[in-house]
């Protein structure tokens, strides 16, 4: 029961507080004890008393909502005439700049104040006003410290001039977290590349690059979500490492990380999407071009319970606290596992690249971009390589290769047809078969070498007849012809197929006919 009548109970501690500091002359601490209570807490209420000008006696006469508008309601009211006020959203936005803390701010004020608010109640007071803010606003996020990015749960249509179709379009949002400065753009998808490249157009235009990149966690940023050590997709960091600046992603289930961003996509949705609803647009550009006219005239508006806009606040706070931009702009590089294959190449879209013969078989890590390529193994670069999409086709170093990998340089397709007809007939047409089955000859040299060397395990009469077998059942491979020998088909005769007699009938003008 006693819960529930926590008021009365509230002011009968007060009572307890006073009775045993003004009539027992207990010292703050031990009344502090006896009641429950911070050394503190038992301070304000004497100072209370004793402002109001009421003895003990005349406290205990009093009934509590007397005492209760004594103590407290006629205390605020002759502070807020008597004491010079703060003013608190000047000071909210001070703290937002590095370095500055809320006691040198009460510094500030108590020397051009000396009968102003004591500390603790200027701290006191600053909180109740913050209170009353929005939960992105009662942040203090430093100048310059961070960019909170996101997409918006709204997507835009564009129609297809040709088709009519309609193609919804994607809208990215960064916020700048001291001065709520915010950009947004239409993108086709919230894939990697137009994730990163929306990045890179949000630092060109705040001018700068904050020193913390908060997203939430997007599988495009994030591979793998954890609330404690979440996992920066390689690609997303590389961009971060270019713009010198740092990936903390939003904590799963943990809203307030991102309540700057989660703001600004609402006041993009209402003050932009909301006022483009009823227009048709036929390209993304077009809709961009839209989304920047009333980006800026959101910039402008101002705040509702602070002095400025987010243009105002970014001018004179924000801009010059960002990091500058680099020389050169990012060029998106993506990132593929693979392992080395014995011919110590890596595949990437199908097309092969070497790297040093010595590491077969290991895992390595492949950066590539449109440009380049370029090939780790535990950190460091082992490969690097210009682009090629030839499907099929192979890029290969000579470094990379072991001294017996690169003789085969020295062969040519005469050689190696030379060598196989030492061997006979048919061993040189598996041969030919197999050069001219690629789109370059030297993409055969590894086969064709290898079923020549299978007469250090075989005599050549056996793979000649082995090869006359491939080329009866048109198995011409290095792995078919092993086959054969390892199994002793070559031994066996080469089955000839029957020829059945044709059946007679008048549609069938027979073999004479085209002679």
């Amino acid at each position: 029961m006693a819960r529930k009548r926590g008021c009365a109970l509230s002011m009968r501690k007060v009572r307890e507080v006073l009775r045993l500091a003004m009539q027992c002359q207990l010292e703050n601490r031990e009344v502090a004890r006896s009641c429950s209570v911070a050394p503190a807490t038992v301070g304000n209420y004497l100072t209370r008393a004793k402002e109001a000008g009421l003895s003990y006696a005349q406290i205990h006469q009093m009934e509590d909502e007397a005492l209760r508008q004594l103590l407290m309601g006629r205390r605020a009211v002759r502070e807020s005439t008597a004491r010079p006020q703060p003013d608190w959203g000047s000071i909210h936005q001070e703290l937002r700049k590095k370095g500055v803390t809320l006691r040198l701010l009460w510094e500030e004020y108590k020397a051009g104040h000396p009968e102003g608010y004591q500390l603790s109640q200027f701290y006191e007071r600053y909180h109740h006003w913050k209170r009353q803010l929005r939960v992105s606003l009662r942040q203090v996020h430093k100048a310059g410290e961070k960019m909170f990015v996101d997409y918006a749960g709204q997507t835009v249509g564009v129609v297809e001039r040709g088709t009519g179709e309609v193609r919804a379009a994607q809208i990215f949002v960064a916020v700048l977290g001291a001065s709520s400065y915010t950009y947004a753009e239409a993108t086709w998808s919230q894939g990697l590349t137009d994730w990163m490249d929306s990045h890179v157009r949000a630092f060109e235009f705040f001018g700068g690059v904050s020193q913390i990149v908060v997203p939430d966690n997007l599988r495009s940023g994030v591979s793998r979500p954890c609330r404690y050590e979440p996992d920066i997709n390689p690609s997303y960091h590389d961009m971060a490492v270019h713009y010198n600046t740092v990936i903390i992603p939003a904590r799963v289930r943990k809203p307030k990380d991102k309540a700057k961003v989660e703001v600004g996509v609402q006041v993009v949705e209402r003050w932009i999407l909301a006022a483009l609803r009823n227009r048709t647009f036929f390209s993304l550009g077009e809709l961009n071009a839209a989304i920047r006219e009333l980006l800026e005239q959101l910039n402008q508006r101002p705040f509702q319970k602070l002095s400025g806009s987010r243009a105002s606040w970014f001018e004179t706070l924000e801009s010059s606290a960002l990091q500058p931009l680099p020389a050169t702009r990012y060029v998106l590089a993506e990132w593929k596992k693979a392992r080395v294959n014995i011919d110590y190449h890596v595949e990437l879209q199908r097309h092969y690249y070497s790297v040093p013969y010595s590491l077969n078989g290991e895992e390595v890590e492949v950066r590539y971009t449109a440009a380049t390529v370029e090939i780790f193994h535990r950190g460091k670069r082992v490969a690097s390589h210009g682009r090629d999409d030839r499907a099929g086709g192979y890029t290969t170093l000579s470094e990379h290769m072991p001294t017996s990998h690169q003789q085969y340089l020295e062969w040519t397709p005469s050689r190696i047809l030379a060598w196989a007809q030492t061997v006979g007939e048919a061993t040189a047409r598996v041969i030919e078969v197999i050069l001219e089955s690629r789109r370059h000859p030297a993409q055969g040299y590894r086969s064709c070498l290898g079923i020549l060397h299978l007469t250090k395990q075989y005599s050549k009469d056996r793979l000649e007849a082995a090869c006359r077998r491939a080329l009866s059942i048109r198995g011409t491979s290095y792995k078919s012809i092993r086959s054969i020998l390892e199994n002793g088909l070559d031994q066996v005769p080469v089955p000839v197929p029957s020829v059945l007699p044709s059946p007679l009938h008048e549609n069938i003008r027979g073999g004479d006919y085209y002679h």
